[in-house]
């Protein structure tokens, strides 16, 4: 059974507000991120930059897909945001001493022929041995070595990333219109991947193969990204953990100080720091009926 993600268990203490209005920041070990895509129209630059701005760790890593080659090959979409992300980064590295690691993904396979490179704090590798305070070892790899059409059939690969493309299209303009009506975000694309049975018996297969991985490095556990399904399970004697993505998921991995673990949603995170009211939704009477029955209709098709 898949854990459902938590972040009842981060010690998020806001204490007293700082000269200025500005609060601590959240503390921790290490924070694993992946899948941000920046030079996408879909990438949630600002939500990222915002995460990061109540963050401060000893170290950051980067899980692979942070800029998306593929995209931007097509022609991409690079934004003052995904600028703004870039120079959080560096700011992070510069003023606080963040070490960086930026591991390669398959949409920013462009790094490979430099790797490994270093400069200063911040490192370009192709995978990663984290060890916690009590000396346990976890793999971090993006992945995408274990999808045999990433790694065997790459214009499949990229076929099938113009298919995801048009779903987060489809995903944009439904939450627009759930917007609309006073709901909060919903993945639809998220929603329709966990009821293809195609796609939950590769996720399946995926994540054997990295148990497996991390058992002949000799690691107690694997974090990994790629696949846009954040999870925090344990797979026989393997601790497996998938950091998600921030194009649908908007999730993380934090190790706190004492080298625990932990899978936290961008949304509940940030409301520890700034609590707002959710948005009222819009009287039932006000829609017309047929809209409504719509609405009724699809959702319960999808189980949003």
């Amino acid at each position: 059974m898949r854990k459902e993600i938590m972040t009842d268990t981060v010690a998020l203490d806001k204490g007293p507000a700082r000269a200025g209005g500005k609060r601590p920041k959240f503390t921790c070990r290490t924070v694993f991120l992946s899948d941000i895509h920046l030079g996408t129209v879909d990438s949630k630059a600002d939500e990222v930059v915002e995460f990061l701005k109540h963050i401060q760790c000893h170290k950051l890593v980067l899980n692979g897909d942070i800029i998306d080659g593929w995209a931007l090959q097509r022609g991409g979409r690079w934004t003052s945001s995904h600028s703004r992300v870039i120079r959080k980064l560096l700011k992070m590295t510069e003023r606080d001493g963040t070490e960086l690691i930026y591991l390669r993904g398959n949409h920013d396979d462009f790094l490979e022929r430099l790797l490994p490179l270093t400069f200063g704090q911040i490192q370009f590798l192709n995978e990663h041995v984290h060890v916690t305070p009590e000396g346990k070892r976890y793999l971090v790899v993006h992945g995408d070595g274990f999808d045999s059409v990433s790694t065997n059939h790459k214009w499949v690969a990229a076929l099938g990333s113009v298919g995801y493309d048009f779903l987060l299209q489809v995903n944009r303009y439904y939450n627009l219109w759930r917007a609309w009506r006073g709901k909060e975000y919903f993945s639809l694309s998220q929603r329709i991947k966990a009821k293809v049975k195609s796609a939950v018996c590769f996720v399946d297969r995926y994540e054997e193969l990295l148990q497996n991985l991390a058992a002949h490095k000799q690691c107690v556990g694997i974090i990994c990204g790629h696949i846009h399904t954040p999870d925090d399970k344990q797979i026989g004697a393997v601790h497996y953990l998938n950091s998600g993505d921030w194009v649908e998921s908007l999730t993380a991995i934090i190790e706190h100080h004492d080298g625990r673990m932990e899978l936290v949603r961008y949304a509940e995170f940030i409301a520890r720091f700034s609590p707002h009211e959710e948005p009222t939704p819009e009287p039932a009477a006000s829609r017309s009926n047929d809209g409504f029955a719509l609405e009724m209709g699809f959702e319960r098709a999808i189980g949003a």
